[in-house]
């Protein structure tokens, strides 16, 4: 068998072209003004061309009228009427026919123009009255006829076509400067406006290699707007990020140690009935008491961690409601579990938006917390007002207010003032659920100092209802 030879193709590797914004800017504009260019040379190059050969055709009507006002019958006729016309004939050439009986000359030639016509001139195409002579160039062709007298004109367009020449060498000199000189300025405007893009770029990779998160932010140029608006954004974007870190960190950190506190003192009771539960029996209903309340505890912040993390990523769908029945109904409820009394003020027939269990989960929320901070023989009041701007909603307790440093900071996960932390049972997330399924419900939540004693918060519904 003979063997086969395979020939093998070498693919060259394609040149990959640089897809930045300097480049494709650079081929763009490249493309665009070398077309622009073009085609206006060319279109400036046939207009200069037609109107110069109209001038000539022009030209050459205007020597066909004044010939037909004369009669040329040799030489002498000619020099006379070359003396006397006001038109430029030195590049024309004429053939007279005189077919008048007194015509002492039938065929005349002006000077040079019998040698002209030994070669028969060639009509060049698309164009009416344009011929071509070789050695001798471009012709333009007219004629004439009166008082028997036929006049074959011929002008030569060698002062036309320099004239074209010049238009063409002037506009290929613009063209090959523009694109010598072009891609200079365009690399210079596109670097002007590309170039606080790159350093954003280089800043954000040298930001995001880093392996602890700083506060570092992204460099903001002067110029071009957008530019430094994206740049504006991003570190907006980067400090709220920061922020919600610290936030996570904390809340890791608070969660930790509220959850520490239950299990420590779970463990020590553990360890209390094991060492001395046999010899002091007494001591295990006690133990196992604290066991529970602390397991309970637990088990209530692990819950309310749940609901937290739920209201983080939920999305609620609002519907409409009867918000002045579903307030009376939870008042009368709330009013068996409290030691105060709940005192309403709710018109009836309130139709509002808004998902109306999590509504009612913040109230709980709020009366809860009103209870207890509250003396137990003070009033709890709840009221339904509505304003020019929609409605609000308010809890009012007579408890032991909340100081203006406290304020600033109820809302965030774990906090708890320093007066009542171990004092008073609680979480801290109480609060930062209910302002969580407020923005959820787009309503704001909040707080204000009660007239004489005490603290009022308020859920503000900023919509039609």
């Amino acid at each position: 068998m003979k063997a086969k030879k395979m020939k093998i193709k070498t693919m060259r590797p394609k040149i990959k072209k640089e897809q930045n914004s300097d480049s494709i800017m650079l081929r763009s504009f490249l493309l665009l003004i070398t077309a622009i260019i073009v085609s206006f040379s060319i279109i400036t190059v046939v207009a200069v061309g037609h109107q110069l050969l109209e001038t000539s055709r022009m030209t050459s009507n205007n020597i066909i009228k004044s010939l037909e006002r004369t009669v040329i019958d040799g030489d002498r006729d000619w020099k006379q009427w070359r003396f006397n016309s006001t038109l430029n004939t030195s590049t024309s050439y004429v053939h007279v026919r005189n077919s008048r009986q007194d015509a002492k000359t039938k065929n005349y030639y002006s000077p040079d123009a019998k040698s002209l016509l030994k070669i028969k001139p060639q009509k060049f195409f698309l164009i009416h009255g344009l011929y071509y002579r070789p050695k001798i160039g471009f012709l333009l062709y007219n004629t004439g006829h009166a008082k028997g007298i036929h006049y074959s004109l011929w002008i030569k367009l060698d002062s036309q076509l320099k004239i074209l020449e010049r238009v063409i060498i002037i506009t290929a000199i613009v063209l090959v400067l523009t694109l010598l000189t072009l891609p200079l300025y365009i690399r210079l405007i596109a670097q002007r406006l590309t170039g606080p893009l790159s350093q954003l770029t280089k800043s954000a990779e040298a930001i995001s290699v880093k392996k602890t998160q700083t506060t570092d932010k992204l460099p903001i140029p002067a110029t071009p707007t957008e530019v430094k608006q994206l740049a504006a954004s991003f570190n907006h974007l980067l400090t709220n990020l920061y922020d919600k870190t610290e936030k996570e960190k904390i809340f890791v950190s608070n969660a930790a140690h509220e959850l520490r506190t239950p299990i420590a003192t779970i463990q020590s009771h553990v360890q209390l009935i094991q060492r001395h539960g046999h010899d002091h029996p007494e001591i295990v209903q006690d133990s196992l008491d604290y066991i529970y309340q602390e397991a309970e505890q637990t088990t209530k912040l692990i819950e309310e961690l749940l609901t937290l993390s739920r209201a983080d990523k939920m999305t609620l769908t609002l519907q409409k409601y009867d918000i002045s029945q579903s307030l009376q109904k939870l008042a009368e409820e709330m009013n068996l579990l409290f030691p105060q009394q709940i005192i309403t003020d709710i018109p009836t027939k309130i139709v509002i938006t808004g998902h109306q269990k999590s509504i009612e989960q913040i109230l709980i929320i709020l009366l809860n917390n009103a209870s207890k901070y509250s003396p137990q023989d003070s009033v709890i009041e709840l009221t339904l007002e509505r304003n020019s701007n929609g409605l609000i909603i308010k809890v009012a307790d007579q408890g032991r207010g909340i100081t203006e440093q406290d304020k600033k900071h109820i809302f965030e996960r774990f906090y708890r003032a320093d007066d009542i932390r171990g004092s008073i049972t609680g979480t801290g997330l109480g609060l930062a659920i209910a302002q969580q399924l407020a923005l959820l419900n787009h309503v704001t939540l909040k707080v204000a100092n009660n007239q004489t004693r005490g603290t009022v918060f308020s859920l503000e519904f900023r919509i039609n209802f």
